[in-house]
């Protein structure tokens, strides 16, 4: 069971507390691996998600049954500088067709057998105006964070988390900025088809809110707390979540990461339960990775957020674990291993 939060000090604590892998099985995996039919190495990544996904789940053979997707939607005050193409009335629209089924994620999700769960937080209230005022105070930060933390199944055996939210690729990129450096250029991509004054309209917001805050920013809770909102803070505090139930997480896009990257600022082993599921096709997407360390399972030129890329790449951790957990050794076959 997971703890109850009752501060961000709290959820810090917790974050940098949280047990990693089970060594004995990540050595019980690896040596099953090494005596599979088949050359040493031949199925590549597949092998090492196997791998990784035992020690998380305490297993030497395991198995994926009781997959979670959950899609968090939430507001931006920062909307009214004219950084998206569509008005914040879509995420409401969109958060219906979820409900009702009619998205690219409910069908991904239910392709790959998993449980989808919508989570609308205040989309009444859009969060602050990020380059006026702090996104969100205290109280908001760790709400927004208890949304995702209370979302998360404790029996669910692997988790991906999305996000809708019109506008929201300006503060993931402000966060990135923020906990990153370089050019708010670098970060700043098009999100739905911003034009080329857009564009530069967008990185000029990216560039106010992060400068502004800049003073305030310690840690990535903190870049939360100024910079994100409410369903970006509920990813993280799903993520989180996950890392103490060793749930396993596949990462979906652009602002999914940065709200992973969050984590990662605040306690270093944060994400280690975590793989990137996709490289999307918002231009900083790849330099985050980086950053966080994570080399992308798919890259197919998605840029549609909702959990979609990670929800995809569900069906290759699934091989990675069929194959692993139902080729027989090369005892059982009776193959010779050489």
């Amino acid at each position: 069971m997971l703890p109850t939060l009752t501060s961000l000090d709290d959820f810090r604590s917790h974050l940098a507390t949280a047990a990693g892998a089970d060594q004995t099985f990540v050595d019980a995996a690896s040596a099953r691996n090494g005596q599979l039919t088949k050359p040493p190495g031949a199925l590549g990544r597949l092998e090492d998600l196997a791998i990784w996904y035992g020690g998380w789940r305490s297993t030497d053979r395991p198995q994926i049954t009781a997959p979670q997707v959950i899609v968090f939607a939430g507001n931006h005050g920062v909307t009214a500088q004219g950084v998206s193409a569509f008005p914040p009335e879509v995420t409401a629209q969109m958060v219906i067709n979820f409900e009702h089924g009619g998205a690219a994620i409910n069908q991904l999700a239910k392709l790959a057998g998993a449980r989808m769960d919508v989570h609308a937080l205040d989309l009444d209230k859009p969060v602050q105006d990020f380059t006026k005022a702090p996104a969100m105070t205290e109280a908001e930060l760790l709400a927004g964070l208890q949304a995702g933390w209370e979302a998360v199944d404790p029996t669910a055996d692997l988790l991906v988390v999305g996000e809708m939210g019109i506008g929201n690729t300006t503060p993931a990129a402000a966060l990135a900025f923020a906990l990153f450096g370089g050019e708010a250029e670098d970060w700043t991509g098009r999100g739905t088809g911003v034009d080329d004054a857009g564009l530069a309209n967008k990185s000029r917001v990216v560039r106010e809110g992060a400068t502004l805050h800049a003073a305030a920013i310690k840690d990535g809770l903190d870049a939360l707390g100024c910079l994100g909102g409410r369903e970006i803070a509920a990813m993280a505090g799903a993520i989180a979540a996950a890392r103490l139930l060793k749930i396993p997480v596949i990462l979906d896009g652009f602002i999914c990461c940065a709200a992973a990257a969050c984590l990662q600022r605040t306690s270093a082993s944060a994400l280690d339960h975590a793989v990137a599921g996709h490289q999307s096709a918002e231009n900083a997407h790849p330099a985050l990775l980086a950053q966080l360390g994570k080399q992308p399972l798919l890259s197919l030129g998605l840029r549609l957020g909702e959990g979609s890329g990670a929800a995809l790449a569900i069906q290759v951790l699934k091989g990675a674990i069929a194959c692993h957990s139902g080729m027989a050794t090369f005892a059982e076959a009776g193959v010779s291993d050489g």
